[in-house]
């Protein structure tokens, strides 16, 4: 089947009432990214001339979400298979005699492996008017159960409400995605009526209609897991933590050592070289790459950051968006970093927010360093260059630049540009009491209050 006859239609329009959130339900997100993004990620693979999204009224939300595939919006909730129809008019240009894949936006773990499977059964001679997904479920109560006849042909679905005891013991289910030859589709929908407790037009009453004017239809069957739609937050826990599993495990397959895999949090876009190790607790947010060899260590969250190979992170650090390590670079625990760069061999290794920085190779920033970036109106840089050596307790207040070479004294608020190779000290002359601090200990021993301070009074 050539791609440019194949469209797909996503529902969103649900609002995910018992996620109890603001937020269409769709756009909650799964590894980083709305469970919807997935879904049209995943369509993209097969190449489609175009994808359609059904979303209900106001949801302008999902609508930009989708771009920059149409919506339709579906006005009246009257069922999935009236949701289907509605996207025809966004698809009156194209030929009618291509496919239709319907999916839902609230299934983020479907794969394109299985999305191609339900392509290669739907070109399979003889070719069957629809194929629908279906699974095992290890608990089929609530699920339709699809029926076949016993040649293997799909006769129909039965709700679960409806099922008859024989029928429940029938453990495969439907999935609700749907791939048919789409003149015959839009056909079997305008017959479904909504004579059910709903008041709904069911798109799983097209099986049925489709075998009764003899139809072939088949079925593709994909696991439990995979198809899993979320309807409340734990659902969402539940995607959650199976898309986790999936990203940890093909990190390692590519050459990530995880000395707890459990307990390092990915997200769709995570991209781990081989040879890089992660200790536990580290949380990948969107954006991050890092390069061989690297080590991020616990208790450490990335997010927009590039690293490279050889670098080091951590423990309890914070590389938020615009940071870059280059090669062998270090950022040690209690560091934060972000819109800056770090030099090949540069290090930060305590106690130290860089901020909107660029750090030359080799430098060394000391513990507590601060580079004070913002003014209370804008952001601006610090550079600080190659082999450069600064001082613990160093505030660099920017704009302001620190020479190649140059040493920064500790304790120093610079304000001004550091030469190269020049010794830079900003601080007031320190002053020795002899004595003082063996007086201030007898007086304290002796009265409670030191030289200076007020005493108590009488009565």
């Amino acid at each position: 089947m050539a791609s440019d006859h194949l469209v797909c239609v996503v529902l969103a329009a649900g609002k995910g009432t018992r996620m109890k959130s603001r937020q269409p339900k769709v756009l909650h997100e799964v590894a980083g990214r709305s469970m919807l993004g997935h879904v049209l990620d995943s369509l993209q693979a097969l190449d489609p001339a175009r994808i359609v999204v059904v979303v209900g009224p106001d949801m302008p939300e999902t609508a930009a979400a989708a771009a920059p595939h149409p919506c339709v919006v579906q006005a009246e909730q009257l069922g999935t298979g009236h949701a289907v129809l509605t996207a025809a008019e966004a698809l009156a240009d194209i030929d009618r005699d291509g496919d239709l894949l319907v999916v839902f936006g609230d299934t983020p773990l479907i794969t394109v492996a299985t999305l191609k499977r339900l392509v290669a059964a739907r070109a399979a001679q003889p070719a069957p008017a629809l194929v629908a997904l279906a699974f095992r479920a290890a608990d089929p109560a609530p699920y339709g159960r699809m029926l076949l006849d016993d040649s293997g042909r799909l006769t129909g679905v039965v709700e679960a409400v409806d099922a008859d005891a024989a029928q429940r013991r029938i453990d495969l289910c439907n999935a609700g995605v749907m791939l048919a030859e789409r003149r015959c589709l839009f056909d079997l929908l305008a017959k479904v009526g909504k004579d059910n407790a709903k008041g709904e037009y069911y798109l799983p009453d097209v099986y049925r209609l489709a075998y009764q004017a003899g139809l072939h239809g088949s079925v593709v069957e994909a696991s439990e897991a995979e198809v899993q739609g979320v309807n409340t937050q734990a659902e969402l826990a539940v995607v959650e933590a199976e898309m986790q599993t999936r990203l940890r495990a093909a990190a390692m397959a590519g050459g990530v050592t995880l000395i707890d895999p459990a307990a390092v949090w990915f997200s769709h876009d995570t991209a781990l070289a081989p040879g890089v190790l992660v200790e536990p607790n580290v949380v990948f947010a969107p954006g991050v790459s890092v390069g061989e060899g690297a080590r991020i260590r616990a208790f450490s969250h990335l997010e927009g950051a590039r690293i490279g190979a050889g670098a080091t992170v951590g423990p309890y650090a914070r590389l938020r968006p615009g940071t870059e390590l280059s090669e062998g670079a270090k950022v040690g625990n209690f560091v934060e970093v972000k819109n800056a760069r770090l030099g090949k061999g540069a290090k930060a290794n305590h106690l130290t927010y860089l901020g909107d920085a660029e750090i030359g190779p080799e430098a060394n920033v000391g513990a507590g360093t601060i580079t004070c970036n913002y003014d209370g109106f804008t952001k601006s840089r610090t550079e600080i260059g190659a082999g450069a050596f600064i001082g613990s307790n160093t505030a660099l207040v920017a704009p302001v630049k620190v020479g190649a070479g140059a040493i920064v004294g500790a304790g120093s608020t610079i304000t001004r540009d550091v030469p190269e190779d020049a010794l830079a000290v900003e601080r007031n002359d320190q002053q020795n009491r002899q004595g003082r601090a063996k007086r201030y200990r007898e007086l304290k021993q002796k009265t409670g209050k030191a030289d200076g301070e007020p005493k108590a009074k009488d009565g």
